[in-house]
C-alpha cells in the first residue's frame, strides 16, 4: 500500500509558487508578443505582395508541422553552432512567441477575411486614412471574431510552456523537477503541480472573459 506524504511538498511549497509565478510571467510575455506577431503575420498573409505572403506562409507551415520540442531544442542547442547562444529563459520565450505567432497568424487572418469588404469601402467613403481603416474598421472586428479561438490558443500556450523545463528554463515544471530530485515524492509533487496548472488555466480563462467584456462589449451590428 502506498502511503501518501505531502509534507515535503508543503514544506517547499514556496518553490512551487515561485515556479508558478515564473510560468505566468513567461506565458503572459509570450501571449503579448505572440499577438503582435500574429497581427503582423496576418497583415502579411492578406497583403497584395506575393513574396511576402509566401514567406509568412512558409513560416506558418514550418512551425505548425514540426514539434514544439524540436523547435526549442533547435533554438537552444542548434543556434550556438552558428554563434548565437541564448540563455534558457530567452530561448523559451522566443520559442513560445514563434510557435503561438504561427498559429495566431492563421487565426487572425481568418478574422480579417471575415470582415465584409463593404465596411472597408464605407471607411474610405468617410475619408478615413488606411491606418485608421485597418485599426477601427478591420482589426477590431477581426479580433472580436477570433477572440475565443485566440484565447484558447493562449491557454494552450501556457500549458505547453511546461516543455521549456527540458532546457532548464525557470517555470513551474522545472521547479517541480528540482523538488522531486530532492524529495523523491513524485506522486504528491506532480499531483499538486497538476492542480496548480488547472488553477492557472482557470485564472487565465477568467482574465480573458474580463478582457472580452471590457473591449468587445458592443453590438456586432446596428
Amino acid at each position: 500500500m502506498y502511503h501518501f506524504n505531502f509534507t515535503p511538498v508543503f514544506d517547499n511549497f514556496d518553490l512551487l509558487l515561485y515556479g508558478a509565478w515564473l510560468t505566468v510571467r513567461l506565458s503572459f510575455a509570450a501571449m503579448i508578443l505572440g499577438l503582435v506577431v500574429s497581427v503582423l503575420g496576418a497583415v502579411a498573409r492578406t497583403s497584395r505582395y506575393k513574396v511576402l505572403r509566401g514567406l509568412v506562409g512558409a513560416y506558418v507551415e514550418i512551425i505548425r508541422n514540426t514539434p514544439f520540442l524540436i523547435q526549442i531544442f533547435f533554438l537552444f542547442f542548434g543556434l550556438p553552432a552558428v554563434g548565437i547562444a541564448l540563455n534558457p529563459n530567452v530561448a523559451a520565450l522566443v520559442a513560445l512567441v514563434i510557435n503561438v505567432g504561427a498559429y495566431g497568424t492563421e487565426i487572425t487572418r481568418a478574422g480579417i477575411e471575415s470582415v465584409p469588404h463593404g465596411q472597408v469601402e464605407a471607411g474610405r467613403a468617410l475619408g478615413l486614412e488606411p491606418v485608421q481603416i485597418f485599426r477601427y474598421v478591420v482589426l477590431k472586428p477581426a479580433l472580436r471574431n477570433v477572440y475565443p479561438a485566440m484565447t484558447s490558443q493562449f491557454i494552450y500556450l501556457m500549458l505547453t510552456s511546461s516543455v521549456v523545463s527540458t532546457i532548464s528554463a525557470n517555470d513551474l515544471a522545472s521547479a517541480g523537477a528540482d523538488l522531486n530530485a530532492k524529495t523523491f515524492a513524485s506522486f504528491e509533487i506532480y499531483l499538486v503541480i497538476t492542480a496548480m496548472y488547472l488553477v492557472l488555466s482557470l485564472l487565465f480563462s477568467g482574465l480573458f472573459r474580463l478582457v472580452q467584456h471590457t473591449l468587445f462589449n458592443y453590438p456586432a451590428s446596428r
